[in-house]
């Protein structure tokens, strides 16, 4: 079987593992997690970073620090995991879902459309329906980077906060007046995801940074139940049970020693992809944007008109390949029917036309030559 996409878990996790297991530090106090949100927010260069137990937390929080409350509304994208979106009804706000772009990320240009002929803006505040908008959500799909320069030029314009779910992007980013702007640290507040399919993993846990310093640091404390006095247990504040554990913290101080290496594995296996593929007239290999450095977290193939995908998803299967379709729209699901939706195009194409192919960083080119062979078999018995 070659599988979708699994960890590498080959460096020091063990050993680092094994140091908290002695020390006792398993659950969520110890010197991994304070040494993980060092070397993150090095890696990114961000001031700094606060891990928490999933992404989803991570999303929840900063929610909550931008002020979005019940009655607000929220910018998403309609193409991404369902549970970039979720937050924003843990909070009592509702999405207004937006299109996609050839990126597979939020369609900038809607958004500044929609906010200029949909919305009326008075006195700082942005409205929809009589509502306020305080938040975009973006995604940055599959490593590739939504237009961050455009979006935050709407955002500062209409008084909108953005987050940035950089849980499928750790290590993506653009030069930017001669520096490096990683995913997550471009917006007011970014989240980045240890699931076990992502570039690296904890085995789940997720870390947030921002901008405003208070800010991070009110997001740490609403993450440890909102303790003001730990002695006492005075808490003044509703907390959540949101910090992740320090064996988790220990598996993602090795994995992250890793990263550049594991991008530099997923750029050549993905270059391997597509010289395999450029002869196959049927399918395309979903490109990444040229003015960034992906970390080439998925790789995507679209196929042409008239190819039934959850056909091919389970024609892989047979032949020992793991794949898979991209998200259900969210916007479609049935939580989410009711929310509004704004021109929606490319979205429908892609999520007929489009499937994941395998891309673990561990994956060896005897493997990806036996993808493309099974994609060609396929292919040519209709």
């Amino acid at each position: 079987m070659i599988p979708l996409s699994v960890p590498n878990l080959k460096g020091n996790e063990l050993k680092y593992v094994t140091k908290a297991l002695e020390a006792e530090w398993v659950s969520t106090g110890g010197a991994y997690i304070n040494q993980f949100e060092k070397d993150l927010a090095e890696y990114i260069c961000a001031p700094a970073a606060v891990a928490v137990a999933s992404g989803t937390a991570g999303l929840h929080l900063a929610l909550l620090e931008a002020g979005v409350t019940a009655g607000d509304y929220v910018i998403a994208p309609t193409l991404t995991f369902i549970a970039a979106v979720n937050p924003i009804k843990y909070v009592g706000a509702a999405p207004l879902f937006m299109d996609c772009d050839d990126s597979l990320c939020l369609d900038v240009a809607k958004v500044e459309k929609f906010v200029a002929t949909e919305c009326v803006f008075a006195n700082n505040v942005l409205t929809f329906r009589d509502k306020p908008i305080k938040a975009i959500m973006v995604v940055h799909v599959f490593g590739n980077l939504a237009n961050m320069m455009a979006l935050m030029a709407i955002a500062r314009k209409y008084n909108l906060k953005v987050i940035e779910d950089a849980t499928e992007a750790l290590g993506t980013y653009a030069i930017v007046d001669g520096h490096k702007k990683f995913a997550g640290t471009i917006g007011d507040f970014g989240v980045f995801s240890f699931n076990g399919n992502k570039i690296i993993t904890t085995g789940g846990g997720g870390m947030v940074v921002a901008l405003d310093a208070d800010k991070l640091k009110h997001i740490k404390y609403l993450s440890t139940q909102a303790k003001d006095d730990e002695l006492n247990y005075i808490h003044n504040e509703i907390g959540y049970n949101y910090r992740m554990t320090n064996v988790q913290a220990a598996i993602g101080v090795g994995q992250l020693e890793q990263l550049e290496k594991f991008v530099a594995i997923k750029k050549n296996n993905y270059e391997l992809y597509k010289e395999l593929l450029k002869s196959v007239t049927e399918v395309e290999l979903i490109n990444f944007r040229t003015d960034i450095r992906p970390n080439y977290w998925f790789y995507s193939v679209q196929f042409a008109e008239g190819i039934d995908i959850g056909k091919f998803i389970q024609s892989l299967l047979h032949k020992g390949i793991g794949s898979r379709p991209i998200w259900g729209l969210i916007h479609k699901q049935a939580p989410y029917q009711s929310d509004y939706a704004f021109e929606i195009e490319r979205a429908d194409k892609y999520v007929t036309s489009i499937i994941n192919i395998p891309c673990s960083s561990n994956l060896k080119s005897e493997e990806i030559q036996n993808v493309v062979t099974a994609i060609k078999e396929i292919l040519a018995n209709g």
